[in-house]
């Protein structure tokens, strides 16, 4: 039986120098024809992505043709709109990388509405950035109009920062579950998935941006994926990141990996957040494995190329 892969792409892994269109879809174009070397291997693909670049640059659009007759859409309206856009364009490349490797394989982009908890404190906290990076003076311009709140993302720039509260739980999990079990190639959660909050009888949305890495693990979590790949732009995670005796991890441990948050080892806004999604597959499927490594490395998981690799 072939084993499930569910796959994390970065938004930033998407979006280049070019944010045309057709920039994006030549980006999604040279990770598809990477990905396809597990289609080959015989892996069951699902798919989810990261969109923060691509909802924030979205809102500015929204807010700049805002007016009376032409209302901006709310957040995580925003989100299933980049949601449905990037599900297309990747759908369409992953389609043509398959059909040249003389493989066939149907895809589908399923618009996903993750759970969230209306208590949870990050709507108290907003720390996820999305959107262009601006000058200091461009962001408390912006913050002064606006309200809103933005930070210095990893010195290069300011950018917006929202609530990103923690998945609860997937509205279309025995869908995503379904598809998988068929061997048809799922691209979900796209974003970190739509944030809702169930009231009753129905899902409403919230103004939030769900971490793509954490809807990746409670991805893998319910469909009992066998390895959760989480790609971004480096081989390895390191401890003492930038410092003389920095190391890189290959085989770590999750009790390594918790002592190691203690000593605040990973940078809150970029690894931390896919550490932290790791743990929390490994402990949730019993023999899942989970592996942060860079695109090139898609292979890692067997054992081709470097990685980090997490079990528990």
């Amino acid at each position: 039986m072939s084993k499930k892969v569910v796959v994390a792409l970065g938004g930033n892994a998407i979006l280049t120098d070019d944010p045309t269109a057709e920039g994006q879809i030549q980006a999604l174009r040279e990770t598809s024809e990477k990905l396809v070397r597990l289609i080959q291997l015989g892996y069951e693909l699902i798919i989810t992505h990261g969109n923060g670049p691509q909802v924030g640059n979205l809102l500015l659009q929204q807010e700049a043709a805002d007016s009376r007759s032409n209302p901006a859409m709310p957040l995580d309206t925003a989100v299933a709109m980049t949601q449905g856009s990037m599900g297309y364009w990747l759908q369409n490349t992953l389609g043509e990388a398959i059909r040249k490797s003389g493989l066939e394989k149907s895809i589908v982009t399923v618009l996903t509405q993750v759970v969230v908890s209306e208590d949870d404190p990050a709507f108290q906290n907003p720390t996820k950035p999305i959107g262009p990076f601006l000058s200091k003076e461009e962001a408390e311009k912006r913050a002064a109009k606006s309200g809103d709140s933005y930070i210095e993302d990893a010195g290069r720039g300011y950018r917006k920062v929202v609530p990103s509260p923690k998945p609860v739980a997937i509205v279309e999990a025995d869908t995503i579950r379904t598809l998988a079990d068929n061997d048809i190639i799922t691209i979900s959660a796209g974003g970190g998935g739509i944030p809702v909050v169930r009231r009753e009888t129905r899902y409403e949305g919230v103004e939030a941006v769900i971490d793509k890495d954490f809807a990746a693990a409670k991805l893998a979590e319910i469909v009992k994926a066998d390895y959760l790949l989480i790609l971004t732009g480096v081989d390895h995670a390191f401890i003492n990141f930038n410092k003389p005796d920095q190391e890189e991890l290959e085989h770590v441990s999750v009790d390594e990996l918790k002592r190691y948050i203690a000593e605040k080892q990973f940078a809150t806004g970029s690894m931390l957040p896919k550490i932290e999604a790791s743990i929390s597959f490994v402990e949730s499927v019993e023999g899942g494995k989970a592996f942060i490594t860079s695109l090139d490395n898609v292979k890692a998981i067997v054992g081709s190329g470097p990685a980090t690799v997490i079990t528990k």
